[in-house]
């Protein structure tokens, strides 16, 4: 009885462990599963099969069973109660066994698990043996995911395999303390000793291991680079070798020799020439035999040329070499590769600020490349058509860049747009002909431009005393024509508001004469009043435009009042705050209408290179100084019409008089632009930093319009490394706007080099506190760094 009992036992355990697959089978089932629900189904059942293995501890099959959970494990589904099957498969004697349990080690384990940092004897000792291929498998899985820890405590077996006879053996050593040095910096001195002696290697595996290992160490310790320094002309003579005779035929790719070794021996020289003349000096004359000799007809030459291009850019090169360096790049516009022209555009605008004069003889090519129907192409020579644009070249470069605002896609008009208004500030050769540029964005892309493009157009034409009637026949043409650009019809209204007089008079000699009577241009400007597609604010400015014509028109103002008398029951509170004004001021005070509704004085602005903040703070002078201080009485009936629903002025109770210039009161009734006192700077904020990278926000509130803040973020490096591939992202919330400019760049030079600066503009209205969330991405010591954290302590002054 009990002996029938122990078989029935026996052959329920054989009938549960019978079914279990081979990983060939395993994968053609899971394969052939139609659904997803037929997937899991497999896996589940294949999984508690693995765990039932596992509990038996069978040691003849467990790597099998380790094998078949890997794939799993690939495939996305849980694998984790492997991990210890992993340390017993490394302990193993068998090499099957260490090899699965090696893989699954660097598959399932990592810095997060404890488990990791018990197979570290287990390592040290396949270290110490002497069979390559545990050798090889213990360096790799300690390169794949040892810890800090597991670094510190092997780095004395790792040191020592680096002297070791076997190629095969040092490679994967030389990998392995790379690992080490991005893991633990302090342990460069560890390695430092080795290096100059492995690279009389002729090894290509080693000698290119080496390379990366010195660069490494070199971005590390500033004592490394110190020591390494002493070898740029065995580094020197490498290349040399490789680009005159080569190095090995079956490492040649495309006709060039060694391509992956000349770039990280470029990469190396970069850096310990970069701020060293000596070394640089040593250098120069192979980089122009590097940049004249390789052919460029493959990706494989193209690739060293460029690397080439960034060495002589970083060190402190010869000026002919950085030319030569230039003319590479011009060369690669002209590239059928897409991924090469866009690489030469990236690396022309960072040499624009340094080596202008060079890149400005490849401007008709940068140019023609506006056409790319590729977007990240178009607006990379965006970018560098806008930082090449200059005094002399400015007339011809505008053309060019208006020519693409009319065709150019819908997500770069806006910084084509304002690109053309800030390089047509700065350059602009006359008046006249910066007005005409402005005027030509604004008819083409009036709904891009920027917010500030209306209120530069408007004090532009009312300095210009001589371009008054021009001016606003060139607006009234246009405003004819088309009413959809707001911008457009904004600075129209403005215009013809306040130079109706000279429109009507015709006696501009510049462009062609036009018949304009009173009943036209009113009969425009009620148009704009009733289109769908006129904002509140465009309708401000024309129904003030026709308040100032009441003064300007030789007819009868009757037409005039019925409109301005419609808009005291129009439902923005804002408009009809001005149509009740303009209504009391018709019926009221119409005796000092004319004096209230009189030209804007004149408003000066300096050179086009002198600072917006200075050109602000003394168009405030003037403008004070042009209007006389008027007497005791007139400022008191101005002060009067603030309160326009009591009919007695002098039983009125008037808010204190802040400003009895007439100037004051006619900006708050006709909200008309006047420049207040510069306020108190703002203090600026650090927000960020980490390794050296510094990120800060300085603040700067416009007078003219204090809902705008105009936040710049500066980007610093101090440390050793470069900073590459930078981006800053912002977002606010949903009761702020956020417009963002291009950065000035992607890269921060190491030790202080140039930051990067890039301006974001948020409107607050409502004046509520501002909280921005900033997501930072670049990379940072080969190691890319992405940081989220949120600012909500920016000062008070930049909101209130």
């Amino acid at each position: 009885m009990g002996w029938s009992r122990n078989l029935e036992t026996y052959f329920g355990k054989v009938r549960m462990v019978a079914p279990s697959l081979k990983l060939q089978d395993l994968i053609e089932e899971i394969r052939g599963a139609k659904t997803q629900a037929q997937e899991r189904e497999v896996i589940q059942k294949e999984c508690a099969h693995i765990r039932a293995s596992f509990r038996d501890g069978d040691p003849v099959h467990r790597h099998r069973q380790l094998a078949k959970l890997l794939y799993v494990h690939m495939l996305g589904y849980p694998a984790h109660f492997g991990q210890m099957e992993c340390l017993k498969l490394i302990a193993s004697s068998r090499f099957t066994d260490k090899r699965v349990g090696y893989l699954g080690a660097m598959l399932l384990l990592d810095e997060r698990h404890d488990a990791h940092l018990l197979i570290t004897n287990s390592i040290k000792n396949d270290l110490s043996q002497g069979i390559q291929p545990v050798q090889g498998l213990a360096l790799c899985t300690l390169s794949t995911m040892g810890s800090a820890e597991m670094c510190r405590d092997l780095a004395p077996e790792v040191e020592k395999l680096l002297l070791q006879p076997s190629p095969y053996v040092r490679k994967k050593a030389i990998l392995t303390a790379v690992h080490m040095i991005r893991k633990v910096p302090e342990l460069s001195s560890v390695f430092l000793p080795p290096c100059v002696h492995l690279l009389h290697e002729r090894h290509h595996g080693i000698l290119l291991g080496t390379i990366t290992l010195i660069t490494e160490l070199c971005e590390r310790s500033p004592a490394a680079l110190r020591h390494f320094r002493k070898v740029v002309p065995q580094l020197v003579q490498i290349l040399r070798t490789l680009v005159t005779t080569g190095y090995s035929t079956e490492h040649s790719i495309s006709g060039v020799s060694d391509p992956f070794l000349q770039v990280q021996i470029l990469r190396l020289l970069r850096i310990l020439g970069r701020n060293h003349e000596e070394s640089s000096e040593t250098m120069n004359d192979l980089l122009a035999q590097v940049a004249t000799n390789t052919d460029t007809s493959r990706n494989a030459g193209n690739a060293v040329l460029f690397e080439t291009v960034l060495t002589i850019m970083d060190i402190r090169s010869a000026a002919g070499l950085r030319v030569l360096a230039v003319n590479i790049l011009g060369r690669f516009l002209l590239n059928s590769d897409r991924n090469i022209r866009y690489v030469a555009l990236t690396s022309l605008l960072r040499l624009v600020q340094s080596d202008h004069s060079a890149v400005q003889r490849h401007r008709p090519t940068v140019v023609d490349c506006l056409q790319e129907t590729d977007a990240s192409l178009s607006r990379r020579a965006l970018e560098l058509s806008l930082a090449l644009v200059n005094s002399s070249n400015v007339r011809a470069m505008m053309q060019e860049l208006q020519a693409f605002l009319e065709s150019c896609p819908p997500d770069l008009r806006a910084d084509c747009a304002s690109g053309i208004l800030l390089a047509a500030e700065r350059f602009a050769p006359t008046k006249r002909w910066h007005i005409d540029t402005i005027l030509h964005v604004l008819t083409t892309a009036g709904t891009h431009v920027r917010d500030d493009a209306v209120a530069n157009l408007t004090q532009l034409i009312g300095g210009a005393q001589e371009l008054h009637a021009y001016s606003v026949r060139r607006l009234y043409n246009a405003l004819a024509e088309d009413i959809s650009q707001q911008p457009l019809v904004q600075v129209a209204a403005w215009c013809i508001g306040e130079y109706g007089d000279l429109l009507l008079e015709g006696n501009c000699e510049e462009i062609e004469p036009l018949q304009v009577d009173e009943e036209e241009v009113l009969a425009l400007l009620e148009k704009v009043l009733q289109s769908h597609m006129s904002l509140p604010a465009t309708r401000g400015y024309a129904l003030t435009a026709l308040m100032k014509l009441s003064t300007r028109l030789q007819g009868d103002n009757n037409r005039i009042r019925q409109v301005v008398s419609i808009y005291k029951s129009c439902l923005d509170v804002e408009l009809q705050q001005r149509a009740v004004e303009y209504d009391t001021l018709f019926r009221k005070y119409d005796h000092m209408r004319a004096a209230i509704l009189e030209k804007m004085p004149l408003v000066e602005r300096d050179g086009p290179q002198a600072d917006e903040e200075a050109k602000e703070s003394k168009a405030a002078a003037q403008l004070s100084e042009a209007v006389p201080a008027p007497t005791e009485p007139q400022a008191s009936q101005l002060l009067d019409l603030l309160d326009l629903l009591d009919g007695a002025s002098g039983d009125a109770q008037h808010p204190p008089p802040l400003d009895p210039s007439p100037g004051g009161a006619l900006v708050y009734l006709l909200d008309l632009p006047c420049a207040p006192p510069p306020p108190a700077p703002i203090p600026d904020l650090k927000v960020f930093e980490r390794e050296g990278v510094q990120l800060n926000l300085s603040f700067i509130r416009p007078p003219e319009n204090p809902a705008l803040l105009l936040i710049t973020a500066t980007a610093t490096n101090s440390s050793e490394g470069d900073v590459t591939d930078f981006i800053c992202q912002a977002a606010v919330p949903k009761s702020l706007q956020l417009q963002m400019q291009a950065p000035s760049g992607n890269t921060v030079p190491a030790r202080g080099g140039l930051p990067i600066t890039q301006l974001f503009r948020i409107l607050n209205p409502n004046k509520a506190p501002v909280r921005l969330k900033l997501r930072l991405t670049y990379n940072h010591f080969h190691q890319s760094v992405q940081e989220i954290f949120e600012v909500n302590n920016l000062p008070v002054e930049s909101w209130q």
